[in-house]
């Protein structure tokens, strides 16, 4: 009998431990403080074409932003803000089948950080309060909400990839002149890539932790 109960609390144990390291990853706390080094102004240009999708793509070969960075405690936190971007210029604009597209961003946007993994040094979040006029041709139309986006510390690469329902055609203005190409029933895509560089030239980092 003392046999069976030992066996027993040793089954039990070995039950628990494997629980309770099945359960410790996902119950890893996230990131609460967010350094940024260095913190202040910076700049970012497009590396490779950035793309807009609202049923057609809309390309841009170049475009670039800025804005201040920031250390900041809270998840999800706000350790940038995008103060201006620009998509194409008049020597290199934007195109789609529509015609030239022309996008008018409504700033300040935001880069929120929610998620960061020391071993690869890659911060997970977002860019949020997204809003820009975009006129495609003769269509018009306004794109809103966040975009999902990646930062890696040793490339200094803002990685912008939205999913289908991070973005939305406003239906307050209504799109114009886009027949059933745009409508408020499109979700838009966002991707492209941006290089960082602080005002001192150097690639910024962005690190969180759990203190």
């Amino acid at each position: 009998m003392k046999k069976t109960l030992r066996r027993a609390a040793v089954v039990a144990g070995a039950a628990t431990a494997a629980f309770a390291l099945t359960l410790s990853p996902a119950s890893a706390a996230p990131s609460t403080v967010w350094t940024v080094t260095p913190t202040g102004s910076y700049t970012a240009t497009n590396v490779g074409n950035i793309v807009l999708t609202a049923t057609i793509p809309m390309t841009c070969t170049t475009s670039s932003a800025s804005g201040g960075m920031a250390s900041t405690t809270g998840n999800p936190a706000t350790v940038a803000t995008i103060n201006a971007i620009n998509f194409g210029t008049s020597g290199a604009p934007c195109t789609s089948v529509l015609g030239n597209v022309t996008t008018t961003a409504v700033t300040p946007w935001t880069v929120v950080a929610q998620d960061y993994t020391a071993s690869t040094g890659v911060t997970k979040g977002y860019i949020g309060n997204v809003k820009a006029n975009v006129t495609a041709g003769a269509c018009k139309f306004t794109v809103t909400g966040k975009a999902t986006s990646t930062y890696t510390n040793s490339t200094g690469i803002l990685a912008v990839s939205s999913v289908s329902g991070d973005l939305a055609v406003s239906s307050n203005p209504a799109p114009v002149n886009c027949g059933a190409v745009v409508t408020t029933a499109t979700k838009p895509v966002f991707k492209g890539n941006y290089a960082i560089k602080a005002s001192n030239g150097v690639t910024p980092a962005i690190v969180g932790s759990n203190p």
